[in-house]
């Protein structure tokens, strides 16, 4: 755990080293202090009560300074937590900013906010409240049964092979909650991505809650923590009364032996300072059992945060994509891909089978075929959120392995189907495709992708704020704002998956005339489902399960009959069935 710690902290970790130090240094002196009791009752119970007085202040002397030393450890273990809050957190994003950006799954996300929010705080306390208590815990038995072996050997020598035991069975009941804690940690972090994500889509829940379907999900997520928190809660006690009844084993085992030597030396008829020696080792059992109580009772505590630690060092294991050390420069913006193949994971069935496709630079490319055909795969190997599984990837006739990851985010602009816009203006948010461009650049990249129609609108023009997410914007309304800030990063290639699904006619309209006068300029990939979209393309790739089985020049391709015939076809139908319908509609 303490391993795990540190790299957590990374170079913070002197601030570790300089509080473990202080924290035995103060567990050693406080079993010491403890100990002066020896000579201090002895004297006192043999009538020497001077030098039993003696004793004493140097048992307050001991009090005084343990409790100055442990101020002095809990402001240590404070800035120990401060540093993991701190160094931590930016560690972990650090190493996340790295990571490709096909690990940041629904999964991973909910697991990356529950770490980063509650993972270290559960962290950062625990020096200065659990450590700091469980080390002087720790470390005072110790003393006492070197006291004990020196008073009475016997009673020495089970307290000392007593600790094993108590180890054994703490790290026994350990196991027995981690799986469960686990579990309840993971269905924590979902539960709390379901609350966030049934905020932020009330429009949508209210206007489709037929049922109670607008809380189905949350109320299926929140029963989902409820169960594996009674699982947790049921392990937990458990543990809790195996830890209890271990330590009042080791008790009853050393009581029973004290009374047996006792009544011996009873019947024996031994000196009194034989009978003295008894006494005060009854007393240092007591204490050692204190101790091994407070040890149990940290259990638990030390079991959950070891899992959170645990959910940090997994996210600080995801590798990251292998960079070389001799970046090499594309020569165009050509794409082309050499018989890759491509699956999630080892083991597991691949999703682009032997795929060999080359994009000339300045050409558009547009990519059909059925949901889960392999599209949107295909399009993101191309930005390297994955490497291939088999043969190889090339951007300007470079292996997108042997470039370096800001020289291949340099070459390549993306619009996705669902662009995510952060708090901010319109202004902030196009200028995240190049944070060093002017007023006037973000100026002309919102004319080019149609948002001026949209500032006409808006009282603060382009410094209108758009809230979280965009939600004050509508759909149509975020995808120009999107395709502005692939504009205004200018890269050589732009990727654009399906930009005009969800849209109506008239943003449908803008984008696709966006993407028209990029047509030669710029080398696009686009995933198309809609017939304007389709109508620009100079090539298109039709794939089916994962393989490429149609390709070529539109008008070959629809003179061919195959395929992307029937899929104008469909499209064709489909249209004429929506102007049908609405034809009607308008009669009635």
């Amino acid at each position: 755990m303490l391993k795990d710690m540190k790299r957590l902290l990374g170079e913070e970790t002197a601030v570790l080293s300089r509080y473990l130090y202080m924290a035995v240094s103060y567990a050693l002196l406080s079993g010491l202090t403890i100990i002066t009791l020896i000579p201090a009752l002895g004297r006192l119970l043999a009538g020497d009560a001077q030098s039993a007085m003696s004793w004493f202040a140097v048992l307050l002397a001991g009090v005084l300074v343990c409790w100055i030393l442990r101020r002095q450890v809990e402001q240590a273990g404070i800035a120990v937590g401060v540093a993991v809050l701190r160094g931590g957190r930016q560690r972990i994003g650090d190493h996340v900013a790295t990571l490709p950006l096909g690990w940041f799954d629904a999964t991973n996300k909910a697991q990356l906010g529950h770490v980063i929010s509650q993972g270290m705080m559960t962290v950062a306390q625990l020096p200065a409240h659990v450590f700091t208590p469980l080390i002087s815990s720790l470390l005072t038995p110790l003393v006492i049964v070197g006291a004990l072996f020196v008073l009475q050997w016997q009673l020495g020598l089970i307290a000392l092979l007593a600790l094993p035991f108590l180890a054994g069975i703490l790290g026994f009941t350990s196991g027995l909650g981690a799986s469960v804690d686990a579990a309840f940690q993971r269905d924590f972090a979902a539960t709390s991505q379901r609350v966030v994500e049934f905020a932020q889509s009330q429009s949508v829940l209210r206007a489709f809650n037929g049922e109670g379907g607008g809380t189905r999900l949350l109320e299926e997520a929140i029963e989902q923590q409820r169960q594996s928190a009674a699982r947790l809660i049921f392990r937990s006690s458990l543990s809790a009364v195996l830890n209890a009844w271990a330590v009042q084993m080791i008790f009853a085992v050393l009581l029973l032996v004290a009374g047996l030597l006792l009544a011996e030396q009873i019947n024996a008829q031994v000196e009194t300072s034989s009978m003295i020696v008894m006494v005060v080792a009854l007393l240092l059992i007591g204490r050692y059992i204190d101790s091994l109580l407070e040890v149990a009772s940290y259990g638990e505590i030390l079991r959950s945060a070891k899992g959170q630690l645990a959910a940090a060092m997994e996210i600080l294991a995801a590798q990251a994509l292998p960079e070389t050390g001799q970046p090499q420069t594309p020569a165009d913006s050509s794409i082309e891909l050499r018989h890759v193949s491509f699956a999630y994971a080892p083991g597991q069935d691949a999703v682009l089978n032997d795929i060999n496709l080359r994009v000339a630079p300045g050409s558009m490319v547009a990519l059909i075929g059925a949901s889960g055909s392999g599209k949107t795969t295909l399009v993101r190997l191309i930005a390297r959120f994955f490497d291939v599984s088999q043969g190889s990837l090339l951007v300007g006739g470079v292996d997108v392995r042997h470039m370096g990851s800001e020289q291949l985010a340099g070459q390549i602009s993306q619009i996705f189907q669902d662009s995510y816009l952060f708090q901010g203006t319109i202004a902030d948010n196009i200028r995240i495709g190049r944070t060093n461009a002017s007023d006037d650049d973000i100026l002309q990249a919102a004319r080019q992708a149609g948002v001026t129609s949209i500032l006409a609108r808006m009282p603060d023009g382009i410094n209108t704020r758009v809230g979280e997410g965009g939600a004050r914007l509508s759909g149509g309304e975020r995808q120009r704002i999107a395709v502005a800030r692939a504009l205004l990063k200018d890269a050589p290639i732009l990727l654009v998956d399906e930009a005009t699904a969800a849209l109506d006619t008239e943003n449908q309209a803008v984008i696709a005339e966006t993407l028209a006068r990029m047509r030669g300029r710029r080398t696009l990939v686009v995933i198309a489902h809609q017939l304007s979209t389709v109508a620009l393309a100079d090539h298109i790739v039709v794939l089916e399960n994962g393989c490429i089985v149609e390709q070529g020049a539109p008008d070959t391709l629809r003179a061919a009959g195959d395929r992307y015939a029937l899929f104008l076809h469909q499209r064709q139908m489909a249209k004429g069935r929506r102007i049908a319908v609405g034809d009607k509609q308008e009669q009635a």
